[in-house]
Formats: C-alpha cells, structure tokens, sequence
C-alpha cells in the first residue's frame, strides 16, 4: 500500500552545519514517501549554496530577503500543496530526526482522523531533556509552556492500539517539527504571516483547534534539537512581541479585561527595570517591543 506523500519542509537562516546536520538525517529517513523542500531568507553564510550542492535530491528555493518564520515557511508549504502533499512536516534546521521519526508520526496521524496537527517528542541535543512533550497556553501569564517530562497524564477518554503512541491532547504543538495534514491548511489557512518570529506555531495550532481538530504528540516518534535561537540576540524582543500579538488576536472576550491590565503592569515593571538599570539589555528589549507593539 503506497505511504501518504510528505513534503518536508526546512527553513533556514544561516543555520551553518546545523543545517547540513538536519539534512544529513533527513536524507536517511526510512519513509518510502517524502520529498524536502530547503527554503531559505535570505542567508549570508553559505549554508544554503553547500546544502543545495550536497542534496541534489532535494528542493531549494531562496527568499529574496528574511521573510521570518511564518512567511517563509509559506512560500514551501504552498510549493507543496500544488504539488499534492497531504501531510507537510516543519522541521526547524537546528533539528536532527531519527531514521522512523517520519514513519511513525504519519502512522499515528493516518490513524487518528480527527488529529490535524501531531509532533514528536523534542529533546535537546545531548539526549539528557525533554525540550518539548506537549505545550499549555498560559492565559493568566500570557505566555506559552512547555511540558517537558516523559509522560504527561493520559487523556482518560482517549483510545488508542498502542498507549505509548499517544501522550495527550496538548493545547499547542511546537513550529520546531510539526507535521500537519493537508484538510487543515485546507480549513483555516497558513501560517500568520503578521509573526515574525515566534507563537506562530501557538496561533497556527489554536486555529486548528478552534476548527475542531486534536493535537496529539507521539513518543515513539523522537527528534533532538540544538536550538540555535538561544544566540540570536534579539530573542526577548521578538517574544514579547509575538506574545503581544498572539494574545490580543485569539484571547476571548472575557480574558480582555485581564489581559489589558496585567499587561499595563508588566510595562510598569520594564520601566521600573530601567529606572533600576538603564543599561539593563534585556530590559531595554522588552521596552522596545512595546514601543513597537501599534495595534
């Protein structure tokens, strides 16, 4: 029986041999069914002009300038859809996947018709933590978490053939790897282009449950991650943006109120911070992202 046709999709920045590492195990995926796409904004470090020379297999297109996360990613996952993908895995180009990561992500999902969205579990890059088992949106911190143990508590209704195949229905999925079905791009779109840089993936996954949906996360499934963003400085910046973003967008009327006001204190404590310390960078980030915040 033929495998559902993947478009795996990896977008880089000047990932370095980050990203020549990710394609490395990309390439030696057990899956009879898969085909890559390297989209890349707009780098300057050669890392995408080596990759495109070493995976002569693979599909290259290159931004004209750094579109971000969401924006660039669409430019692939529309590429993919005319091409008849029915499922699209995001892979960050910091992450490396083990040979039956992709066969048993698409196992579960062909599997579960109501799941939309699913993800392996995330480690880090030593193999010592969970980086990522599920996520919580925490409405009262306006801020994303996420789980990071083995075995989150089962969801006591769900079902499945095999318990260690289903961990529970996480309230978000991480843009690190996630692979999505082709019917829900269908019902509510692309990727946000209005983030830059982070709770895209949050918005992505909120709208995929709002539209009826489940999220699942399979533990048989594994990916390691470096996380190379850890280095970009402007990392608080863009997160107190985003974050920002996402909760205006998707809060429901009766957490506005809350909203409004914990976010009114949270800019009187940056200044505070600054009164404290006007050399504070981290600080200085964050006042920027409110500065910048117009909506």
């Amino acid at each position: 029986m033929k495998k559902p046709k993947v478009f795996i999709v990896v977008l880089n920045y000047n990932g370095g041999n980050e990203l020549r590492q990710c394609l490395d195990s990309v390439y030696k995926l057990n899956y009879s069914n898969f085909e890559v796409i390297v989209v890349d904004n707009n780098s300057s470090d050669n890392s995408f002009e080596k990759a495109r020379k070493r995976f002569d297999r693979f599909h290259f297109i290159k931004n004209s300038r750094n579109l971000g996360f969401s924006a660039g990613n669409n430019v692939a996952i529309k590429w993919a859809l005319e091409k008849g993908a029915e499922h699209v895995f995001l892979l960050n180009n910091d992450a490396i996947v083990e040979k039956s990561t992709l066969t048993n992500l698409i196992e579960f999902a062909e599997k579960e018709k109501q799941v939309g969205i699913v993800s392996p579990i995330i480690y880090n890059k030593s193999e010592s933590k969970i980086w990522f088992s599920g996520g919580k949106i925490n409405w009262w911190k306006m801020r994303t978490e996420h789980w990071q143990k083995a075995k989150p508590k089962h969801n006591k209704s769900k079902k499945t053939n095999d318990k260690n195949d289903y961990l529970q229905k996480t309230e978000y999925i991480t843009g690190c790897a996630m692979l999505i079905k082709r019917k829900v791009f269908a019902e509510i779109g692309l990727l946000d282009e209005d983030f830059f840089l982070y709770y895209e993936d949050a918005d992505f996954s909120l709208r995929a449950k709002r539209n009826g949906f489940n999220l699942g996360v399979v533990e048989k499934a594994k990916v390691f991650h470096s996380e190379k963003s850890l280095e970009n400085p402007q990392k608080v910046y863009w997160l107190v943006l985003s974050g920002i973003l996402f909760f205006r967008k998707n809060a429901l009327w009766y957490w506005r109120p809350y909203l409004g006001a914990y976010l009114f204190l949270r800019k009187l404590k940056n200044k505070y911070n600054l009164l404290k310390n006007p050399n504070d960078k981290v600080a200085l980030l964050i006042q920027k992202a409110y500065q910048d915040d117009k909506r």
